[in-house]
């Protein structure tokens, strides 16, 4: 079981480093290199894509936390 929740945190820290830092600020930083909402597709992809990013974090978040508390419960 320690294996397992060792794991999923690894996973779900690295999916929550990269979902974050690929995720848009109101300055321009890391979100810069993935291009602007102002892409040749038009506005509504950076929408969402910034929804999609925002829900990846939500739920690596969540499970990053959930194995946290069950491996430090083991």
């Amino acid at each position: 079981m320690t294996t397992l929740f060792s794991v999923l945190m690894l996973i779900s820290s690295g999916t929550l480093i990269g979902s974050i830092l690929m995720q848009e600020s109101k300055s321009e930083g890391l979100g810069a290199i993935g291009g602007g909402t102002d892409s040749m597709f038009g506005k509504s992809v950076g929408t969402s894509r910034q929804a999609m990013l925002r829900k990846v974090t939500i739920v690596s978040a969540v499970v990053f936390m959930i194995s946290a508390v069950a491996l430090a419960a083991v």
